[in-house]
């Protein structure tokens, strides 16, 4: 199965920029999207924010992250990134990547972001600190 690793978080100013990666090993046709999901400390569930499509490289947001941050796929690298704009001390959190299963695919509505239940085999996280 897939195994996604996160990377490039750390501590920025807020209205600063960063750049994650999500590197994938394991990947097989049967997985058609990669999704990039968050959670802040204390909270108990992970919010959806993007995902990109595999095949084709369609982009989908969340309404919250629309216009400050931006997903891609770079197939050669078997990466995803979600480039993170404008950042606010509200973006802190633990950011992680997840993979979606063509069976899910067919069934969930990416057309207003990922939805953390359907998408599985997410990595370890990186944190992101958006603090002056």
């Amino acid at each position: 199965q897939v195994q996604l690793v996160e990377s490039g978080g750390g501590l920025v100013l807020p209205g600063g920029s960063l750049k994650l990666s999500c590197t994938a090993s394991r990947l097989t046709a049967e997985y058609f999207a990669i999704g990039w999901f968050r959670r802040a400390a204390g909270g108990r569930r992970r919010e959806g924010l993007a995902a990109v499509n595999l095949e084709d490289g369609s982009e989908y947001y969340a309404d919250s992250v629309k216009g400050r941050f931006s997903v891609s796929w770079d197939d050669a690298k078997n990466t995803a990134y979600l480039q993170l704009n404008r950042l606010r001390p509200e973006d802190t959190a633990t950011y992680y990547c997840a993979a979606l299963h063509q069976v899910e695919f067919y069934r969930t509505d990416l057309s207003r972001g990922p939805n953390p239940d359907d998408f599985g085999w997410y990595g370890q996280g990186t944190q992101v600190t958006v603090a002056s």
